[in-house]
């Protein structure tokens, strides 16, 4: 079956960086487009970047065009997020996403703190 499994989050200070990795298994990782998605306390889940299936096309939410950095690696079913100059409302729960024959499928999420 389908599995997501998020990784890389912590506690960081303003401007510091993190590297979020998702690793999937359970379908064919190469054909499909993979996204990170963010949830605040209080908010909605949002779109934060998404990567095609062969990793050459990629778009991000206006938020964080220029400070973060989606990438994958198809030889290991994974991808990940560079997250630098990270700012005090970076604070969420980070998910990566694949939508499978219209069907979403979630990892668990993995906290990511921006505080002083």
């Amino acid at each position: 079956q389908v599995q997501i499994v998020e990784s890389g989050g912590g506690l960081v200070q303003p401007g510091g960086s993190l590297r979020l990795s998702c690793a999937a298994s359970g379908f064919t990782f190469t054909i499909y487009n993979m996204n990170w998605y963010r949830q605040a306390p209080g908010k909605e889940r949002e779109l934060v970047a998404t990567i095609n299936n062969s990793g050459r096309t990629t778009s991000y939410a206006d938020s964080v065009k220029g400070r973060f950095t989606i990438s994958r690696d198809n030889s290991k079913s994974t991808v990940y997020l560079q997250m630098n100059s990270l700012e005090l409302e970076d604070t969420a729960v980070y998910y990566c996403n694949a939508r499978i024959r219209s069907v979403n499928y979630w990892g668990q999420g993995t906290q990511v703190t921006v505080s002083s």
